[in-house]
């Protein structure tokens, strides 16, 4: 019970759900015409990242990651968004986040 009360209180407190110790940072969000994700230095040489819409299209993929990617939501429609950071060489998700396009 007291794990669930201080979980419902951390959520409450945080309406987002993301927490304090993310890989990756996103700005602004909500988005309009661009978001900006700020990824931590060693892992723009060995991960990528990916853009679905929340109907799962891929919309974006990084092909070179810096640690500070922007990208342009020119062709993103208004909706919520998941972005993964995929390591290239395992193939596996290292973390998901959303964000949400407002226009």
């Amino acid at each position: 019970m007291i794990t669930i009360q201080s979980q419902a209180q951390s959520i409450r407190n945080n309406p987002t759900g993301e927490t304090a110790d993310r890989i990756v940072k996103l700005y602004p969000n909500p988005a309009t015409s661009y978001v900006t994700f700020d990824v931590p230095k060693g892992f723009e040489k060995t991960h990528t990242i990916q853009i679905y819409s929340f109907l799962g299209k891929k919309m974006y993929e990084s092909v070179n990651l810096s640690q500070k990617l922007t990208v342009q939501l020119n062709e993103f429609t208004r909706g919520l968004y998941i972005y993964h950071l995929v390591d290239i060489s395992s193939g596996k998700i290292v973390e998901s986040g959303k964000f949400q396009v407002s226009r």
